[in-house]
């Protein structure tokens, strides 16, 4: 409960005290409340019943006028007489002035020729507003519906030339219908009297504690802002443990009263009604603005505290006004975006569905040209190479080869091929071989056809005796050195360890086309057409005649073809939009063998096994193989070389064919998001199209609001 501070109306040193209540005292006040204590005086007219408080100065009771039964309340003044009728004559001359006022206690009687004096007022069985916050803070709405009740008191005293100067909860009692009724004027002052009067500690504002303090309509204000505060959050402001415990130390009045004063000019800001559940910001300034410590800047009258309290009620009175206004357009505009939602997608799937499947069939069946193409041109070589070997002179050569060294088999090897004159026909067969594969050389490249990356002839232990060109690019020439670890010359489907011995190795029977490897010299991906030379007899494969070719450049001559003509091949930094690639498919899974970002650079830093199935940096996803392996197609492929390359990151359009027998898928790629870039710019159209009529249906919503609200003003 909090301190009470009264004054005299004699004069400022007459001030008087009335000090917190312990535990015990209150105990005693609450049994003296329902006790049958007899009163002291009576009041013709009224028969009393009981005793309804006690203060400093009087005590209030119930009583029941005898005329028409109803209850009022009648307050004695018990204390010195002289000062009796100055307490009485003093409420009684500003309740007599407010009686008009429906949200002031009323004044009824007067008993002012009676020992000890009294008045009678009307009775309010709801008890006052402070017994009613002992059960906790007021939910806001509530307590703004007390303000603004305390607020029309207050504003009717004030223009009625009354400061109340003592607002408190205590002050305020609640009729039958919970209205508050502001009471106990016995501090009030005119406004032309200069005579101080002190309030209750925490909502007395700190220019009022002070002995000879003139009284001001801002003293009201900070009350009224003191007791919202209090009814939203439960406690007044600054009402800390630790300040009542100054303020109950603190003797004599003139020092509390200071203390109280530095409580509240050096305490942070009230905070706590800011985080209470319901205080919106216009009412939060509204409490912020009544308990200004600087009187300059507090709000300067109660009017205009029930005018922006009652201007916030407004606000939120239109709130249901402005969302009619909003709701019939949203409602609309909801409707036709659930339209928008549900068709334009539908309509944007399927165009996109037919282009993606138009785009498939057409790269599945470049895809079938392409493993058709490949296959020929593998077939066609193979038959050249199969012709090249029944020429005895070839035999000749192998024959030869086993007497001469590795620098003499370089020699021959290296001697320009002759004149391709019947009558220059060399009897060397070294000569011819040179002479031979010069002219496939020249007839590939008359064709526009991939030239061989080289030829050679190994013996039946492997041993190579004849290349062309002789040496390897930047590299020592492989003439004299034993092969037969590569699966051209056993035809076994993969590379054996080179450390196998010599003579363990069976030579192939048949032609065909080995296994891929990486080069030596380029990292790249290479393949090798193979024959075996039979003796003369045929009964005996005594070598190997071999063409090599790298896959990259097997594949180059297609490229171009399927290119769009539209779009160039490979945009400056970016990958190609379509392209050619190839995958090997024996084994487990699919493993790149070419691709446009497989560069000799890249390679040489890919460390990897060459054997079909081994793990690979450049195998595609198992699941996307096997549904390219199954399919021959995938809408949403994802490249492995973005593994190395970002140029290919993203979803992919992949088709793919077989090639003939040889365990390879010859794969075609284009850009998913460019294959379907009309249905995205059809998207972007409708899009922007939508936004630009919710910009024009948000203007026009806007106007419709201001229009709602400047007519709810």
């Amino acid at each position: 409960m909090p301190e009470t501070v009264l004054s005299s109306p004699a004069a400022a040193i007459d001030l008087e005290v009335t000090p917190l209540q312990d535990e015990a005292a209150q105990e005693f006040s609450a049994r003296l409340s329902t006790e049958h204590i007899l009163p002291p005086g009576e009041a013709p007219g009224y028969q009393i019943d009981r005793l309804l408080g006690a203060g400093s100065y009087g005590s209030v009771w119930l009583a029941r006028e005898l005329k028409t039964g109803k209850q009022v309340a009648i307050k004695f003044y018990t204390q010195r007489r002289g000062l009796n009728w100055s307490l009485l004559s003093r409420e009684v001359e500003k309740l007599a002035l407010l009686y008009t006022s429906r949200d002031i206690v009323r004044l009824l009687d007067v008993g002012w020729d009676h020992d000890p004096p009294y008045f009678v007022m009307e009775y309010l069985e709801r008890g006052s507003l402070e017994t009613l916050l002992r059960e906790g803070p007021l939910p806001v709405e509530e307590a703004v519906r007390f303000a603004e009740g305390l607020a029309r008191a207050l504003v009717h005293a004030h223009q009625s030339g009354i400061l109340h100067c003592d607002v408190k909860p205590a002050n305020v009692l609640l009729d039958a219908h919970a209205e508050p009724r502001l009471g106990d004027f016995g501090q009030s002052r005119l406004t032309t009297e200069q005579s101080p009067a002190l309030g209750t500690v925490f909502f007395m504002a700190p220019e009022q504690a002070i002995l000879d303090a003139v009284p001001d309509v801002r003293w009201d204000v900070y009350a009224l802002g003191a007791v919202l505060y209090c009814m939203v959050t439960g406690a007044p402001p600054y009402c800390t443990p630790e300040a009542q415990a100054r303020l109950q130390a603190a003797r004599p009045l003139a020092r509390r009263l200071e203390v109280y004063r530095e409580i509240v000019l050096s305490s942070p800001r009230p905070e706590a009604h800011r985080s209470t559940p319901g205080v919106d910001h216009r009412l939060a300034q509204i409490i912020d603005g009544c308990l200004q410590r600087d009187p300059g800047l507090r709000l300067a009258n109660v009017q205009i505290v029930l005018d922006l309290l009652q201007a916030r009620e407004r606000a939120r009175a239109r709130r249901p006004l402005i969302a009619l206004g909003f709701l019939g357009p949203i409602l609309f505009l909801t409707v036709m975006y659930w339209i928008a939602e549900a068709a334009v997608p539908r309509i944007v799937a399927a165009a996109e569905e037919n282009l993606i499947r138009r785009a498939l069939a057409s790269d599945v069946v470049t895809a079938r040209i392409l493993a058709e193409s490949v296959q020929q041109e593998l077939r066609s070589r193979e038959e050249a190479l199969q012709r090249i070997a029944e020429d005895p002179r070839l035999r000749e050569l192998l024959g030869l080869s086993r007497g001469l060294s590795d620098e003499e088999l370089l020699r021959r090897c290296s001697a320009p091929p002759p004149s391709a004159t019947a009558a220059d026909a060399p009897d060397d067969p070294f000569l011819w071989l040179n002479r031979t594969v010069g002219e496939v050389v020249d007839q590939l490249t008359a064709d526009h056809r991939t030239v061989d990356d080289s030829w050679f002839v190994t013996d039946e232990r492997g041993r190579q005796v004849y290349r062309f060109p002789p040496r390897e690019p930047d590299h020592d020439t492989t003439l004299g050195r034993y092969f037969h670890w590569r699966d051209y010359f056993h035809g076994l489907g993969r590379e054996l360890d080179p450390t196998v011995p010599v003579g363990d190795v069976a030579i192939r029977s048949a032609p065909g086309l080995s296994a891929p490897f990486r080069s030596q010299a380029s990292d790249q991906y290479m393949v090798a057409i193979a024959t075996p030379i039979r003796s003369q007899t045929g009964d005996r494969i005594i070598g190997i005649l071999a063409r090599t070719i790298r896959l990259t450049a097997l594949l180059h001559q297609w490229e171009v073809r399927i290119a769009d003509k539209d779009r160039p091949l490979r945009p400056s930094g970016q990958a190609p939009v379509r392209f050619l690639a190839l995958g090997d498919a024996r084994g487990a899974g699919v493993r790149l063998l070419d691709h446009p970002a497989m560069t000799q650079a890249r390679l040489a830093s890919l460390v990897e096994e060459d054997r079909p199935g081994a793990a690979s940096p450049l195998a595609i996803d198992p699941a996307l193989a096997e549904q390219l392996e199954s399919t021959l197609r995938c809408d949403r492929y994802l490249d492995p070389v973005a593994a190395i390359d970002s140029d290919y990151d993203g979803e992919w359009l992949a088709a793919a064919a077989p090639v003939g027998q040889t365990g390879w898928l010859a794969i075609v790629q284009e850009r998913r998001d460019i294959t379907v870039q009309p249905v995205d710019n059809l998207r972007r159209v409708v899009v922007r199209a939508g936004l630009l009529s919710l910009g024009v249906f948000s203007g026009l919503l806007l106007l419709l609001w201001y229009l709602i609200h400047r007519a709810s003003v």
